[in-house]
């Protein structure tokens, strides 16, 4: 299905979800309806929901404006301009919803989940299955494969989780590295709670300057180590509150000295956290802005 989605960008299944669905719920059930991402959603479906609600929005935590995902969000660009509220969470794509002819664009960062990211303890058994040196904990793609093998040339320590690192031309190099699979939920929180020093690295095709691991790692108490963008800089002090890096070089040199000095990542991983909090970037808060400021459509 993912793969059809990708191909096709959801043909035949819009009219699946308009019968099968929707058909189902009555008119007048509920006062706003919030789709996530949405392409699933076209224009007629969307119609169907303003007849069953008042107010419509589109929360998009993905880059539906840019060309990584091929068809993915063909229904979705046909629907912007229906929408009450559209959410994005990168500054480009601001303009480019409103050039798709959206009525109010918001933007907003992504979001660690209260619970769901919450530091969690680690029993003897979870350091053994979960202990790291320094953890990635994401998917492959083209630029992290070249990437992960400099740092494993300069001798960084590495465990790799995620999905599709068998595509990379550095596979050889890096399967000693990979640890399995995505990993989610608690498995998730105590990876990063058992390593010394989390990566974040953000994905060029989709134009990040964040994701959502720049939330997620100092929420649930982990070191965050990440690339040195724009946002990176204004969500934490640097050296303090986070460890940044423009390349693969620069970054096994700051893993060296973090690996070697347990206060001063105990020290990182508390004030990471605290900015964290301070900053807001929590799902309860990011949802309850992004209701009210629906609502006010």
């Amino acid at each position: 299905m993912r793969l059809w989605i990708w191909q096709t960008g959801v043909l035949c299944f819009e009219e699946f979800i308009r019968r099968q669905v929707l058909a189902r719920i009555p008119t007048n059930a509920w006062a706003l309806s919030l789709v996530d991402a949405g392409e699933l959603v076209g224009p007629r479906l969307v119609q169907d929901l303003r007849s069953r609600c008042g107010v419509i929005a589109n929360y998009n935590v993905d880059d539906p404006y840019g060309g990584r995902d091929g068809r993915r969000w063909r229904l979705h660009l046909k629907s912007v301009a229906l929408y009450d509220l559209v959410v994005v969470r990168r500054q480009v794509n601001v303009a480019e919803a409103y050039a798709r002819g959206a009525r109010r664009v918001l933007r907003v960062y992504r979001s660690a989940d209260e619970e769901a990211h919450a530091p969690l303890p680690l029993l003897p058994a979870d350091h053994l299955r979960w202990g790291s040196d320094v953890l990635f904990a994401g998917a492959w793609m083209p630029e992290r494969g070249p990437f992960m093998a400099e740092l494993i040339q300069h001798g960084v320590p590495l465990a790799i989780y995620g999905n599709g690192w068998q595509k990379a031309r550095e596979w050889p190099s890096l399967r000693a590295a990979w640890r399995g699979p995505a990993i989610y939920g608690d498995d998730y929180v105590k990876a990063i709670r058992g390593a010394r020093v989390c990566l974040g690295l953000v994905s060029k095709g989709n134009r990040d300057l964040h994701t959502g691991r720049s939330m997620e790692i100092p929420f649930a108490g982990g070191v965050l180590c990440a690339e040195r963008t724009s946002e990176h800089l204004d969500l934490y002090r640097e050296d303090e509150e986070a460890v940044f890096w423009s390349d693969a070089a620069e970054c096994a040199e700051r893993c060296r000295p973090l690996l070697a000095d347990s206060e001063r990542r105990a020290a990182i991983a508390e004030k990471g956290r605290q900015r964290c909090v301070m900053n807001g970037h929590l799902n309860e808060r990011v949802m309850e802005r992004v209701l009210c400021e629906a609502m006010l459509s």
